[in-house]
């Protein structure tokens, strides 16, 4: 079984929801990076989404943004990357998701770089703006790779493209908790929670919630009425402080603890 699978596998029967943290692979550096990611496993994380950079990464907003840009002036490549990929895979069995765009997985050839990602270790991609019309080729590929592939829906996704986006969809379903770009948040979106339960009664798949949740009330919200939340913004903010890596690993602690605690509560 798929690692992302048994993480949900073992979530359900336990009723318990996912945590799922998001990091640019790379930042501050190659092997804090590694660090973190474990870090962020001894603090709950049950799966981690890890960011392969993207020159123009259009539904991110600043603070994802200048990681991506930071990443690639640091030199991660796809042979940076996966070598991060297979030092976490030497201490840690924690799924591993990659999460990018099209745009670079594209040019350096989807079969190839799946190929890779499952060498590596990975579980699954997410290609934010892939087309699910047009993902057939990489549903096959990432099937035969045992690679969960995840798509993106939005508040303003029909009836008609869910349908489509669950037929296709493995791993679980990413729920946009609003329209723009990532970022931290006060609030969700007005119609929320009704949308996203819409979402949760017609999905197969296992529902997480992402894009500016970086509060523990919010996480506790979406765990009521989900599977799961991701928390990017917030987190990537504090790997790009300038400052001491042990500083910057208790600040990680100060802010994931508190996040990561609703999720491990029972939920029935």
């Amino acid at each position: 079984m798929n690692r992302i699978d048994a993480a949900f596998a073992r979530l359900k029967e336990s009723k318990k929801k996912a945590f799922i943290p998001y990091i640019a692979a790379g930042v501050p550096g190659r092997d804090e990076t590694v660090e973190i990611v474990l870090e962020l496993e001894r603090l709950g994380a049950d799966i981690i989404e890890l960011g392969y950079p993207f020159s123009d990464p259009m539904a991110d907003g600043v603070v994802n943004q200048t990681a991506a840009n930071r990443a690639l002036d640091l030199g991660v490549d796809a042979d940076a990357y996966f070598a991060m990929v297979a030092a976490i895979r030497k201490r840690s069995q924690v799924p591993l998701i990659v999460f990018s765009y099209l745009n670079p997985i594209f040019k350096l050839g989807i079969d190839a770089f799946a190929r890779r990602a499952k060498a590596a270790g990975m579980d699954g991609m997410l290609l934010v703006d892939m087309p699910v019309e047009e993902s057939e080729d990489t549903q096959a590929i990432c099937k035969r790779e045992d690679l969960s592939l995840i798509f993106l829906v939005a508040p303003t996704t029909t009836r008609e493209r869910l349908d489509k986006v669950l037929a296709g969809g493995t791993g679980f379903l990413y729920y946009i908790s609003r329209t723009g770009i990532t970022g931290e948040q006060d609030a969700f979106q007005k119609d929320f929670e009704s949308k996203v339960a819409a979402i949760k009664k017609g999905s197969r798949l296992p529902v997480v919630v992402g894009f500016g949740i970086s509060k523990p009330d919010q996480v506790r919200t979406v765990c009521g009425l989900t599977d799961g939340v991701v928390v990017g913004s917030a987190l990537v903010r504090r790997t790009l402080e300038k400052k001491p890596f042990a500083d910057m690993l208790a600040d990680i602690r100060t802010l994931i603890a508190p996040l990561a605690a609703p999720t491990k509560e029972t939920w029935n």
